[in-house]
């Protein structure tokens, strides 16, 4: 009696086509919440969201995301929010905004 290994039915293709399908779903997330963040970030607490939005958008496309527009948007709205609250620190001394 010879001792074979175990087979299995699934094809060779299916685990490793499985994580990469996973992490572009995630890349693609993550572009949405940078540009989400990015666009919060511009009226409310920019000293948060805005680099949230920054390391979010740039997960995005070093993951090959296939939103890379909304990703860069997201990016280039969480530097206007960076930009935004140095800004303001510099002439107000505040970290706030308002209107009028």
């Amino acid at each position: 009696m010879a001792l074979t290994a175990p087979t299995t039915n699934t094809p060779s293709a299916t685990p490793s086509a499985a994580p990469s399908a996973a992490r572009r779903r995630d890349a693609d997330g993550m572009a949405v919440a940078s540009f989400v963040l990015g666009l919060i970030g511009l009226l409310l607490f920019n000293a948060v969201f805005g680099p949230c939005a920054i390391v979010l958008g740039a997960l995005a496309i070093a993951r090959q995301t296939q939103r890379r527009g909304r990703a860069l948007l997201g990016l280039a709205l969480g530097v206007a929010d960076v930009v935004l609250l140095i800004t303001l620190v510099t002439l107000d001394n505040s970290v706030f905004w308002q209107f009028g």
